[in-house]
């Protein structure tokens, strides 16, 4: 069974990289009652002899994340550090700075990318030579910040650069319309031209997104409604892990499990058996069909079980109805009246093959696909189900839905640069020139009008294609 390692950078992603080591070994925990290093874990975690230097085989001893912390501050690899989680991640594997990438790609990308490479190749290298079969990097970053999105495309150049072979599969957490971060639209255009390069599928998250899912949440719990008691074990939302919680802070925590939770399912294939496993691999070959068109719209059904409360189950062909539904996916789209170039269901738990192919072909009439496509379905059903759950459902598409998001970035980058706003701080750091700038637009428009060109397509009718006829 191949291995998987987690590249955290920057504050968002290591939050986000806690809550999903947390959940993991949670779910881990509920299957694995015998303490045995099994192959399921052997997929994200070391088994370290503590008594001497080697690796372990048999019952567990300490388990070590295949992971790199990445930080240019202290703050949130200090607290997972000082947290219940202390004791997962190797000290060998962190990189940390003081002085903060001040909200800037250029610093992160330039600057600390120059300065730590050596360093962050040989934490990479190490990581990698803990692992028989090395199949995937996930990278867990932000668009908005200075480390996140020029720290962590530099680092998603060095896969590329030093693991060629090795699937790179990014979650980007984009930044709201609302955010704090007046320079987060600059930081966003500079980093996608490096996602749209580098990266083999991209999961793009909306803090929006997350946001209306958590009120829905909290909607739900204080509607008094009966049945709607919070799941004290829920593994969704609930996180009693390695970040500290304030009392009235944003709702993070939250929004970092429910991202936390689709890096879960993702893997579910990868660590536990299933009667129609799927392959990282296959992911990436059967949805991505052009090299930059490797955008994957998620949505995670049912809602209900994201909102922890206890109420009757959602019927199973409600779930794959709501998995198409804009309430349910984790950017602010529409996928149902847009265009898939393709899609993949990955089912978990007490599910019948059957039962995913009477959904599809009861939903597939109302979607549209490609005319080239019309079959593009990718299908999984691990046996696992998510803890404290009889079934779950995760959906990718490859989606021209997710095209008004990087138009509204876009809109939101020129309405900065035409005034030539903040761009001095960009410009003062060595080798960073306005051509970035210009260039980064431009990939972005490239990625927009080729989404264009699809959407032209839609509606058109699908004519047969012309076969010889064989005389027999």
């Amino acid at each position: 069974m191949a291995q998987s390692v987690v590249v955290q950078v920057g504050q968002c992603g290591n939050q986000i990289g806690c809550c999903f080591w947390d959940l993991a070994l949670r779910e881990h925990a509920s299957v694995n009652k015998k303490g045995i290093y099994d192959d399921a874990l052997k997929n994200f975690f070391r088994n370290v002899d503590t008594r001497g230097t080697g690796i372990s085989k048999g019952r567990i001893c300490s388990l070590k994340a295949r992971a790199v912390l990445i930080d240019m501050e202290e703050g949130v690899v200090n607290e997972i550090l000082q947290g219940p989680l202390k004791d997962v991640f190797d000290s060998k594997q962190l990189i940390t700075n003081v002085s903060g990438s001040g909200n800037n790609w250029a610093v992160g990308y330039k600057v600390f990318g120059s300065q730590y490479r050596d360093q962050i190749v040989e934490k990479l290298r190490q990581t990698a030579e803990h692992c028989d079969c090395l199949q995937c990097f996930f990278l867990i970053h932000s668009m908005g910040g200075g480390t996140g999105s020029g720290l962590g495309t530099f680092i998603l150049n060095v896969l590329e650069d030093e693991f060629p072979e090795v699937y790179r599969f990014v979650t980007s957490v984009f930044p709201s319309g609302e955010d704090d971060v007046i320079t987060s639209p600059y930081n966003s255009v500079l980093a996608m031209k490096e996602l749209n390069e580098h990266a083999d599928c991209v999961l793009p998250i909306e803090n929006e997104s997350l946001f209306d899912i958590v009120s829905k949440i909290n909607q739900m719990i204080n509607s008094g409604k009966p049945g709607t008691t919070v799941k004290q074990q829920s593994l969704v939302t609930l996180n009693e892990g390695g970040i500290k919680k304030k009392l009235d802070e944003k709702p993070f925590d939250k929004m970092n499990n429910i991202v936390a939770n689709l890096l879960l399912n993702l893997t579910s294939s990868s660590r536990f058996e299933g009667s129609l496993n799927m392959d990282l691999n296959e992911i990436s070959m059967n949805l991505v069909p052009f090299p930059q068109l490797h955008y994957l719209v998620s949505s995670l059904t049912p809602l209900y079980t994201l909102a922890d409360v206890n109420i009757p189950p959602r019927r199973l062909d409600q779930m794959f109805s709501d998995a198409f539904s804009k309430d349910y996916q984790l950017i602010q789209a529409d996928p149902k009246h847009s265009l898939y170039l393709a899609c993949a269901l990955l089912v978990r738990g007490n599910v019948q093959i059957s039962d995913i192919r009477r959904n599809i072909e009861r939903l597939k009439s109302s979607l549209h696909f490609v005319s080239w496509n019309q079959e593009g379905w990718k299908t999984s059903l691990c046996s696992v189900p998510p803890v404290g759950h009889s079934h779950s459902l995760l959906a990718l598409a490859n989606n021209t839905c997710v095209k008004p998001t990087f138009m509204e970035l876009k809109n939101r980058f020129l309405r900065l640069y035409k005034k030539k706003a903040h761009l001095h701080h960009y410009l003062q750091v060595d080798r960073m020139e306005d051509s970035c700038f210009t260039e980064a637009v431009s990939s972005l428009s490239s990625l927009i009008e080729k989404y264009n060109e699809l959407d032209v397509t839609k509606g058109l009718p699908i004519h047969e294609q012309v076969r010889l006829n064989i005389v027999i």
